[in-house]
């Protein structure tokens, strides 16, 4: 029999909520009920006496909720409130709390469940999550593999992505250099050869998991995916961490000892403010946010991004960064086309920086990397004018850019988006403590879990 603790107001007449107490006793312990708020109903003077379980109260309701929880341990909290009490903001952030908490939040017409780890690795893990797609997360995951790579970690990367294969395919990047002639023939094997894990191989150079998922939950559960097969394969390649990429929002649903959250500057405070965007951030022992650079944000937009963060999540590190794009060989001299996700108005910054300092001439760009039609157009229209063609490893960069430099007989460099903060800290130690969280949860996990606590 589940335990809940029920949310109760004051503007339900306490007959009837004791009425609706009693019912959920039917099939489920009701272990406490915390009130909300409300008078026009009830007598606050007489006490909570007439609802028949213990009752608890208090200036901060969420404080309250949480207290309980922690208190008596419930599988659901289920929410009789109503409007006015509690808005339909208010519930998504009383759900982000509870959530947060490994508790499930049930409504009448609504129930948010937490996104729960189907596998415990042996091997430590340290997590990379976004706020949502196209925040720069996959940027980001590659660089910390790269850094700590290149501070003697051995890692393994468990990448999930909308496109990965249908079984969990390792690729050993540390061993083997992909080239775009390797990605343009798993293309043509019928693979997304612009997968997460394509790009963490052949941008950091380590060895990487491929999985698949398909649906995203409001607070980042995946429908269907092979990622605990992932998991669980990554975790006999014998490394010393494994950084678990998440794709867009979602989760991987697996154990993280530490997170690594991305949040877009460019995107506003909605998505570190509103809906899960506090339950996302509240796992975190490192936030980066992306973006933070005019065009794509002012100052003003900035510091708010960073006011948000610090009211859910007051004690956690951030870094604000920015991205700048870095051919993975020498385009200097060259006429190129680069095709980005990148939004239009950082075209300017993009190109002047590659001219600057790769040394090529960038006759065109092409900002519709996840638009294959546009994508194509772009390069027809471009055709002749350049004599290499650089892209991200994202979206259509393979099966769309590099089969059009096949054909036009020009190569294909791919293109690497690297994190520069652009605050003074120092990305690279933030990294480093974040992986050092990672360990040391890990290595006490092993511990109890040796000790049969």
């Amino acid at each position: 029999m589940k335990r809940v603790v029920a949310l109760i107001d004051g503007e339900h007449y306490p007959p009837v909520v004791r009425f609706a107490l009693a019912a959920l006793g039917n099939d489920a312990e009701v272990v406490a009920a915390v009130f909300v708020g409300g008078t026009e109903k009830v007598d606050l003077a007489n006490g909570f006496e007439a609802y028949g379980v213990p009752v608890l109260a208090g200036e901060d309701p969420a404080a309250v909720i949480l207290g309980a929880i922690d208190r008596h341990a419930p599988d659901v909290v289920v929410d009789l409130s109503d409007e006015p009490v509690l808005s339909a903001a208010d519930r998504f952030s009383l759900a982000s709390l509870v959530l947060g908490r490994g508790v499930e939040y049930r409504g009448a017409d609504f129930s948010f469940v937490p996104p729960r780890p189907r596998v415990e690795p042996c091997t430590p893990t340290l997590g990379v999550i976004g706020t949502g797609k196209r925040v720069g997360k996959t940027a980001v995951s590659a660089y910390v593999a790269r850094a700590l790579k290149a501070a003697g970690h051995d890692i393994v990367v468990l990448a999930m992505g909308r496109g990965g294969p249908s079984e969990p395919e390792v690729i050993h990047g540390d061993e083997v250099s992909l080239t775009t002639a390797d990605l343009l023939e798993f293309a043509r094997q019928g693979k997304h050869a612009s997968s997460d894990n394509y790009e963490d191989a052949v941008m950091s150079r380590v060895t990487t998991v491929g999985c698949r998922r398909c649906g995203g939950g409001l607070a980042g559960e995946t429908y269907f995916s092979n990622v605990p097969d992932g998991a669980r394969l990554a975790d006999t390649l014998g490394k010393q961490l494994m950084v678990l990429e998440g794709s867009g929002a979602a989760i991987p649903p697996v154990h993280a000892d530490a997170t690594i959250v991305v949040v877009s500057a460019s995107r506003g405070v909605g998505y570190v403010r509103d809906y899960f965007g506090p339950y996302r951030v509240r796992r975190a022992d490192l936030v980066v946010i992306s973006s933070a650079e005019e065009p794509l944000c002012t100052p003003d937009e900035l510091d708010a991004v960073r006011r948000a963060i610090a009211s859910v999540a007051p004690e956690v590190p951030v870094v604000a960064t920015t991205f700048r794009p870095t051919p993975i060989e020498s385009v200097e001299g060259r006429r190129v086309l680069f095709a980005t996700t990148a939004p239009r108005q950082v075209v300017p910054r993009l190109t002047e920086y590659l001219e600057s300092e790769h040394g090529c001439e960038v006759v065109a760009v092409s900002t519709a990397l996840s638009d294959r039609a546009h994508l194509r157009a772009d390069l027809a229209a471009n055709e002749g004018r350049f004599d290499t063609l650089l892209t991200e490893l994202k979206a259509a960069a393979i099966d769309v850019v590099a089969a059009a430099g096949e054909e036009a007989g020009v190569p294909t460099v791919l293109c690497d988006n690297v994190p520069v903060a652009v605050d003074g800290h120092d990305l690279d130690r933030l990294v480093e403590r974040a992986c050092e969280l990672a360990l040391q949860r890990g290595a006490e996990r092993k511990r109890r879990s040796g000790s049969g606590a």
